[in-house]
């Protein structure tokens, strides 16, 4: 219940009981490690655990600002109005409870002031409850560890991840038959893939009559179908630990994420959803990639060291090759001569432009990133000073990989917006007394 307040006095507010969150879930933890041979030297290593994914009222898949979940969360507590102090007095000369312009004082900049917002987000129970409906994935893997020689090591692994507990936000406002279904023709450019001018088709526009209607139910994302999200990699790694003075450890990763949302999106049109740890949206009404596969990533790096005896001049280097950024497009097609034709009706809403997804995440890459660093340092003594000197030289081969890129389609399309540092030297010494 919320009671009358000095700039609201005549609020009166009681808000039913709601249900809060009641998942309950079983999360097992195992592994096994077994020493093949009884020498301690080869070991095979296997593991499977499921997490949850941290998640609370107000954060992630259940925000409450226009829910029913939380009362206090659709309370309207703040407003503003604008003040022409003409008499100088320094005084608003006006009823402030008064939302309309009177006197010195202009109106309410949000009428809705000391009331509760229109509930237009509700949650079924299969999204806040239930036995492991709670958002989580499942880690298997497999490896097994050998000694090659006296401090130096193989470990070869295989790494699995998959994901559960899927919501979807249906709009109970609209239906199917409420979104029109439309294609439009890329324009040709040799930035795009195959030179563009390929058909990008799945794009929907809802019907003007129903344009802005919104009354979301989240709910299991299995109501609509299956959708899934899954990684497998492959790891080979080497090190050596304090070899005659070399320590060294390196390898090599590939592996790929697969995501599929094409059931939930053929029965939700109005779907917007995202990667399962991303933030930007896999599925949109103009962005019909719901299947991606951006094949095998691979990465590789290698960390040494050596101390050269007798002198005591360290020389260690590291080096990383990395897969370049994906890179997305969006198009911002023009309605007037693009999206109206392939509608055959005017975009509901009437904007001028709509913002088209014209690449499918993974279907083109940027630079590889490539970086060796080096680091020299020589341990001085004098007396009782110990004196740590050292030269780090990073990007020595002066790489300039682009990070990351444009990916507005456009005359800067592809630009780069970030690129690796450049070559620089840095000069450090550490004393000890």
């Amino acid at each position: 219940r919320v009671d009358p307040a000095p700039y609201a006095p005549n609020r009166h507010i009681v808000f039913p009981e709601a249900k809060g969150l009641r998942w309950h879930d079983i999360s097992p933890r195992s592994g096994l490690a077994y020493d093949v041979f009884g020498d301690g030297k080869t070991a095979i290593k296997l593991s499977l655990n499921r997490y949850l994914k941290g998640t609370a009222i107000g954060t992630g898949d259940l925000t409450v600002v226009t829910s029913e979940i939380s009362p206090a969360a659709r309370l309207v507590t703040s407003t503003t109005r604008s003040w022409n102090d003409l008499n100088r007095n320094y005084v608003p000369d006006c009823d402030l409870r008064n939302p309309v312009a009177q006197g010195e004082c202009g109106p309410w900049s949000d009428l809705g002031f000391g009331k509760a917002r229109e509930v237009t987000t509700h949650y079924a129970d299969d999204a806040m409850g239930g036995f492991n409906n709670q958002s989580h994935n499942w880690q298997a893997s497999a490896s097994v560890q050998h000694q090659l020689l006296p401090g130096l090591g193989l470990n070869v692994g295989y790494f699995r991840t998959w994901y559960g507990g899927f919501v979807a936000t249906d709009n109970l406002a609209v239906a199917n038959s409420d979104f029109t279904p439309f294609s439009v023709t890329v324009p040709t450019d040799s930035r795009l893939p195959g030179g563009g001018g390929y058909t990008v088709g799945g794009l929907y526009n809802v019907v003007p009559g129903k344009f802005g209607q919104t009354s979301n139910n989240i709910t299991d994302a299995g109501n609509f179908g299956e959708q899934y999200m899954h990684y497998n990699g492959i790891l080979i790694n080497v090190s050596a630990r304090n070899m005659h003075g070399l320590t060294m450890q390196g390898g090599i990763n590939t592996g790929k994420t697969v995501q599929d949302d094409c059931a939930i999106r053929n029965a939700l049109p109005e779907l917007v959803t995202t990667a399962f740890a991303g933030t930007n949206p896999i599925v949109a009404p103009l962005n019909p990639f719901c299947h991606v596969d951006p094949g095998f990533i691979t990465k590789a790096n290698l960390i040494a060291s050596y101390t050269v005896p007798k002198v005591d001049v360290l020389i260690a280097s590291t080096f990383r090759t990395d897969q370049g950024a994906a890179l997305g497009g969006t198009w911002n097609a023009p309605s007037a001569t693009v999206v109206n034709p392939a509608l055959g009706r005017t975009i509901s809403g009437g904007a001028a432009t709509a913002a088209i997804t014209i690449i499918n995440p993974g279907q083109l890459w940027g630079d590889r990133v490539n970086e060796l660093d080096f680091r020299f340092a020589k341990i001085i003594k004098i007396d009782k000073l110990r004196i740590n000197a050292g030269i780090d030289v990073y990007n020595i081969l002066n790489q300039a990989a682009v990070l990351n890129y444009n990916t507005t389609f456009g005359a800067s399309f592809l630009a780069p917006t970030a690129v690796l540092s450049p070559r620089f030297m840095k000069l450090s010494a550490q004393i000890d007394f």
